[in-house]
């Protein structure tokens, strides 16, 4: 019972496995923003009162382990998540002091699921998607 979080009158956990792609899988500036992705991710998700738990910048997607209070919707979360990180990217990246419209980083959808009893081997997962990724990739030259 100590696992669960508490709001004022729920007990709950409720843990999503989300997978996103920046738009055209873009992975030459996709490649130049990773590193600062993650800690905007953190922040974001903090406002809407969810946690990262695992997270893993692959070269053209993301993967998270995210815990979000009942009260939010998955999609009211992700989505505040990916157009609030795409006008940080604008910002940064494109030199932009405002978005404006029609600028889109990342792509239409996700992918989400719930973890469950699972989250482990989610975790496992998450963290070993790069080595997958480079495995296929060396795969795909021999064909």
């Amino acid at each position: 019972m100590d696992d669960y979080e508490s709001l004022k009158h729920t007990r709950w956990e409720c843990k999503y496995h989300v997978v996103f792609i920046p738009k055209c899988r873009r992975k030459k500036l996709y490649q130049q923003l990773r590193q600062h992705l993650g800690e905007v991710f953190r922040q974001l998700a903090q406002q809407k009162e969810s946690q990262i738990l695992e997270g893993h910048l692959v070269v053209d997607h993301v993967h998270m382990l995210i815990a979000i209070p009942p009260k939010y919707a998955v999609a009211q979360v992700i989505g505040f998540i990916k157009g609030k990180s795409a006008i940080h990217i604008a910002r940064t990246a494109g030199g932009r002091q405002r978005n404006f419209t029609g600028e889109h980083f990342w792509a239409r959808g996700y992918f989400v699921s719930t973890v469950g009893r699972d989250e482990k081997v989610i975790r496992e997962y998450i963290q070993r998607q790069e080595q997958e990724d480079r495995r296929l990739d060396q795969m795909k030259m021999f064909d």
